[in-house]
């Protein structure tokens, strides 16, 4: 999954990498803190879609000390040294959408049962592809959207204190409040890919759960998005 072979398109069943690079400065020393393996739905010019599965092996940030890093008082939380752990996913499984160019992804869940719940609007920078996947930094502002079309914003506390310390700057912020407002436009238009029928969609039950490689924070050869 780390080769430098130019790839245009997966195909369905593939398994790559989904990654979020670290913000400046890097706590972690990885350089990526968080590196989810899933496995290609789609990849076409409209749209990527990736399939998280219950109990695949991730990499997710936590402080120094192991502390989870929403137990940390907001006031450290993005202060405080960090590093990285192997975990597991131990929810339902994710459907993660994206197109091309959009500074967010969109993200599906379900109850058990398959019990749809929502969507979630995750703000971020446009991906970057590479030979073994796709890499991004999140922007801490999200979007929840419900069966009913409701909505409400995520994590503004957070959003707030990333400007604070100084990991998103002015402009920057500037940037994510206007891509969280384009974003609410797809959602009162009710666009793609809130009207595609997506949470009926289902995994293919021969899909092996992807493994998370031991270089999973290599740094690769970049391609285009």
């Amino acid at each position: 999954m780390t080769g430098t072979e130019r790839i245009e398109r997966w195909s369905p069943g593939d398994q790559i990498l989904w990654r979020y690079r670290c913000h400046a400065p890097d706590l972690t020393g990885h350089g990526i803190e968080i590196c989810r393996p899933v496995t290609v739905v789609r990849d076409t010019d409209e749209v990527i879609a990736v399939w998280m599965a219950p109990g695949t092996e991730c990499v997710k940030p936590v402080l120094a000390d192991g502390t989870p890093v929403h137990e940390q008082p907001l006031a450290t939380r993005y202060t405080a040294p960090r590093t990285v752990v192997r975990d597991r996913w131990w929810g339902t499984g994710v459907l993660k959408l994206a197109r091309p160019g959009e500074p967010w992804s969109v993200w599906l869940f379900w109850d058990p049962g398959w019990q749809f719940k929502s969507w979630y609007v995750n703000l971020e920078e446009p991906r970057t592809r590479w030979a073994g996947g796709i890499d991004s930094e999140d922007h801490f502002l999200d979007i929840s959207v419900f069966p009913d079309r409701q909505w409400v914003w995520r994590d503004e506390d957070e959003f707030a204190e990333a400007q604070r310390v100084g990991l998103i700057g002015p402009e920057k912020a500037r940037r994510v409040r206007s891509a969280g407002q384009e974003a609410l436009g797809v959602i009162q238009e009710w666009g793609s890919p809130f009207r595609d029928d997506w949470q009926r969609w289902r995994p293919d039950p021969a899909w092996p759960v992807p493994e998370l490689p031991a270089d999973w924070a290599s740094v690769p050869a970049r391609l285009a998005s």
